[in-house]
């Protein structure tokens, strides 16, 4: 349970009265360690707090914020698991800028300030050793309905690269909601039928109504085809472990997914991606893994409707992240491992999931998972007219790429040997059983 009190209250009790807090002595560092990786030019934050004199403005929006927590953005339940990547503030930190925004925002002197902290114009994972970007501008319209759009980038490599960090950038973040960046294995039968090159939105499978997008895709491709990068509100780079890596084969594709909403002007989007390379091969091969159910109904007005994900793991691994992904009508997820004892382990719980803010929860030292162990995903979907964000209450849900459809996967990073068979990673699903996300 987090626990909550009256902050205002507590800021007099923590800081001395006489205590000068100052931007460039107290604030600055905050806003280094917690908040400039958003708030800088050409990022996701509307407003940059690198300098004094941007911030002074929002001293009062900068404490509010910190104060329902609702800043820096995160919905991990603490206490569960350990995540390097968690940006919330301590104690400490929120009285800390709650004084400073009512003792008057001051300076201070230049001097008190950290050195600034060093970025790469125009990426988070630092100098790319390689960027692949869309050939051609892609014209979206003032209003409609534009289906997932895709553009298949071929890499021309003559060998194996390892990819060591990553990056998907929107060209145009005011109509681009999601980019993902999937790798089309030489062997994959995925998309084969559209040019490379040229954005197109793949027609429906016959038979279906279903168009090829994460639910059903690699009933065309195969596990070989992952996720090697992903843009969306509030996820950046993918940097991975020392001895780490993700495999992008020799011959192979980029195939850019692309998540267009139209906001009543139009727009142009020119989206890239970028990779840092390891310089020689990882002791692990990352793997992104889907655990997800694409056969759901959600019923009309339902306020807590389960929906249920499960894979068996046929070799011990390490898992290293997770990134839960539902839409509007999603409300909580949790991980479990199930293992061979018959022992049930909660991994990582989001709460409270925003739509707006889909991290990626990344743990602080490899969790190993051995042979045997079943990974489960309960998500909790809130179809009823108390969800403020609910598209129509009374639709029955099914799985769907747009936002006022829904989705259900669990993904993960996790952690194998480098020439792991992917084919025997994870137990077949019984002829049964509803899924189709892998």
């Amino acid at each position: 349970m987090r626990w909550r009190v009256n902050l205002p209250i507590l800021v007099s009790a923590c800081l001395p009265l006489t205590a000068a807090v100052t931007y460039h002595k107290n604030v600055l560092p905050i806003l280094q360690a917690h908040c400039q990786s958003c708030h800088r030019p050409g990022e996701a934050a509307p407003m940059s707090f690198l300098t004094y004199q941007s911030t002074r403005p929002w001293a009062k929006a900068i404490r509010q914020a910190v104060l329902k927590r609702s800043m820096p953005p995160w919905s991990a339940e603490p206490g569960i698991a350990h995540l390097r990547n968690d940006p919330t503030l301590d104690r400490r930190q929120i009285d800390t800028l709650v004084a400073w925004a009512d003792s008057g925002a001051e300076e201070g002197d230049p001097k008190d300030a950290p050195p600034p902290r060093h970025f790469v114009e125009g990426w988070n994972l630092g100098t790319p050793d390689v960027v692949f970007e869309m050939p051609v501008d892609y014209e979206v319209p003032a209003t409609g309905t534009i289906d997932y759009t895709f553009v298949i980038l071929p890499t021309n490599f003559k060998e194996d690269r390892w990819i060591q960090a990553s990056e998907a950038r929107p060209g145009n973040r005011a109509v681009v909601h999601h980019a993902v960046a999937w790798v089309r294995t030489p062997g994959s039968k995925w998309l084969r039928e559209y040019p490379t090159g040229v954005p197109f939105v793949a027609k429906p499978r016959p038979g279906t109504s279903k168009r090829t997008s994460d639910g059903d895709r690699t009933l065309e491709g195969s596990i070989h085809d992952e996720r090697i990068a992903n843009y969306a509100p509030g996820r950046t780079a993918w940097k991975f472990p020392p001895g780490h890596a993700m495999l992008l084969e020799a011959g192979s594709d980029i195939v850019f997914q692309l998540h267009y909403t139209p906001n009543g002007k139009p727009a142009r989007d020119r989206s890239r991606i970028g990779f840092v390379f390891a310089k020689e091969p990882p002791a692990k091969r990352v793997f992104n893994f889907g655990l997800g159910n694409a056969g759901f109904v959600i019923p009309p007005g339902a306020p807590a409707h389960l929906v249920e994900g499960k894979e068996t793991l046929l070799q011990d691994v390490e898992l290293l992240s997770f990134n839960p992904h539902m839409h509007l009508r999603g409300k909580a997820m949790e991980y479990r491992a199930v293992y061979p004892s018959g022992q049930t382990e909660v991994l990582m719980r989001v709460p409270s999931y925003d739509f707006r803010w889909q991290h990626s929860y990344e743990l602080a030292s490899p969790k190993r998972l051995p042979k045997g162990t079943r990974l489960e995903v309960t998500a909790t979907f809130d179809n009823s007219p108390n969800n403020p964000d609910n598209p129509d209450p009374k639709a029955e849900v099914r799985w769907g790429d747009q936002s006022w459809e829904e989705m259900m996967v669990g993904f993960v990073n996790m952690a194998i040997p480098p020439g792991l068979d992917l084919s025997k990673l994870v137990a077949p699903r019984p002829p049964t059983e509803s899924g189709g996300v892998r």
